[in-house]
């Protein structure tokens, strides 16, 4: 467990409310952004479906007094993972986006990585907590 610091806080919490947002966004708009960015509708809704977990969980861990540290890295690598995967297709022949998709693609990939780098120097600033 970990003593969150307020760097960690507000990383987790700036993530659960992005994250909320887009998930709004790709679930009820699906139709319309696969038309309007060339991608598959099924990938961004359920993308969509996915980040309605995901901001509840992180959103929910933001709020915590101590975390378990290995949950926090978890999201961190979660996070960096999500960067990479969303890069890959744009790489090979799995979608073909317009150039605004991949604009939008490449801009939310960048700042799912800049998530990732700051909860993780905000889990190196937080402190142990003591066993109780």
């Amino acid at each position: 467990m970990i003593h969150p610091s307020p760097f960690l806080r507000r990383a987790l919490l700036a993530d659960a409310i992005f994250s909320a947002i887009s998930a709004v966004g790709l679930t009820l708009g699906a139709g319309l952004l696969a038309s309007l960015l060339n991608l598959p509708e099924a990938l961004l809704r359920e993308s969509g479906l996915f980040l309605i977990a995901y901001s509840i969980f992180v959103g929910w861990l933001g709020t915590r007094a101590s975390m378990p540290k290995l949950l926090v890295l978890i999201v961190v690598a979660g996070n960096a993972a999500w960067t990479l995967a969303s890069i890959a297709p744009l790489f090979s022949s799995m979608v073909s986006p317009n150039l605004l998709g991949e604009v939008v693609v490449v801009a939310q990939a960048i700042a799912t990585g800049v998530f990732a780098e700051l909860q993780y120097v905000g889990t190196r600033k937080s402190g142990s907590a003591l066993a109780a």
